[in-house]
């Protein structure tokens, strides 16, 4: 019933941007926290951004003033707007959506992006 599609990684030169879309089936977006997470080889997925239902964001100290997470709930669609991209940016990036009490976290399959320098 929960599905997750990430689109819009590929590769880019340092200094660019790029705009990742996650788009949700399901009823989730007014319940749920959704994110972005990035796990480059070799290291532990971690959060880059998130965004609660009632319009709260939280990022990664890494990407802070550079990447902007914002949501179309008309279209359930999550967004990460990245820009002055370095190669330490280079990592697969997820989707997520967290569900509370009890616990849920649903994935997507990831998005590539590759930050050439």
């Amino acid at each position: 019933q929960v599905q997750l599609v990430e689109s819009g990684g590929g590769l880019v030169q340092a200094g660019g941007s790029l705009r990742l879309s996650c788009a949700a089936s399901g009823s989730i977006f007014s319940s749920n926290v959704m994110g972005w997470y990035r796990q480059a080889p070799g290291k532990q997925r971690e959060l880059v951004a998130e965004l609660t239902s009632g319009g709260s964001t939280n990022y990664a100290d890494s990407v802070k003033g550079r990447f902007t997470i914002s949501r179309d709930n008309a279209k359930s669609t999550l967004y990460l707007q990245m820009n002055s991209l370095n190669p330490e940016d280079t990592a697969d990036y997820y989707c997520a959506a967290t569900l509370f009490a009890p616990f849920r976290r649903y994935w997507g399959q990831g998005t590539q992006v590759t930050v050439s320098s």
